[in-house]
């Protein structure tokens, strides 16, 4: 899974539920944002858990998708959207939509910094919502502005507690429209601003060992552990 803010990349494991994707891929247009969400589950869930040990997933693997970034961005926030997902392939590609600079307005399709407010809005935000909407969430622009909401109320919340020149009824206001707590809002913060490598790409080991299983014997290729596999050089096309 691969999740990107702005030109900051995020890798990370999500477990899924494969009885489920065609039901996914079936769904209305104005249903699959929460549709593609609700396939991806919970990897604290025992009964996840369960489920993908008795499909052979390993428990680093589990654990890694418990500290998944991409899970936090698209499951749990609800910041993140797959691209098209009108074409029905279920992409695990997801993104973050981008907001303006904090002194960025539009004004007839002319950006303006000499503003007199600190926050634009969101509905002048870098890219049109409906142009947003059509590239994350087919169409549907409700979907498009609550991310966007969520990053502002973020954006007003870490005002107020750096400089703390917003108004804190404001920022109380833009955090219950969009059911976040200050804690939440902080962990945003961090995630999308101060992630080191390690918080940002989260990825299992390759069990190298359960690949060759289910090629090769054991017993033959045990020999060959560290080395990998051997294979006469030759010339031609």
């Amino acid at each position: 899974m691969h999740s990107c803010v702005g030109r900051i990349r995020y890798l990370g494991v999500v477990l899924y539920d494969a009885d489920r994707i065609h039901e996914v891929a079936s769904a209305e247009d104005h249903e699959l944002v929460d549709k593609h969400r609700d396939l991806i589950v919970d990897p604290n869930d025992p009964e996840v858990v369960a489920a993908a040990r008795r499909n052979g997933i390993h428990d680093s693997v589990i654990e890694a998708a418990r500290k998944s970034p991409v899970y936090r961005f698209v499951k749990e926030w609800k910041l993140a959207l797959p691209l098209h997902p009108e074409y029905r392939t279920l992409p695990m590609l997801f993104y973050v939509p981008p907001l303006l600079p904090i002194l960025g307005t539009i004004e007839d399709d002319v950006y303006e910094t000499s503003i007199d407010h600190l926050f634009s809005t969101i509905e002048k935000t870098r890219m049109p919502i409906q142009y947003l909407a059509n590239l994350f969430t087919a169409g549907n622009e409700g979907k498009v502005r609550e991310v966007l909401k969520k990053m502002q109320a973020v954006r007003l919340h870490r005002r107020q507690v750096t400089v703390g020149d917003v108004d804190e009824a404001l920022v109380k206001a833009a955090l219950q429209e969009v059911q976040l707590t200050p804690e939440i809002a902080d962990a945003m913060y961090r995630l999308t601003s101060l992630a080191n490598f390690d918080d940002r790409f989260v990825i299992p080991p390759a069990h190298r060992e359960e690949a060759i299983e289910m090629l090769e014997s054991v017993f033959e290729e045990k020999g060959a552990t560290g080395f990998g596999f051997r294979m006469a050089p030759e010339r031609g096309l």
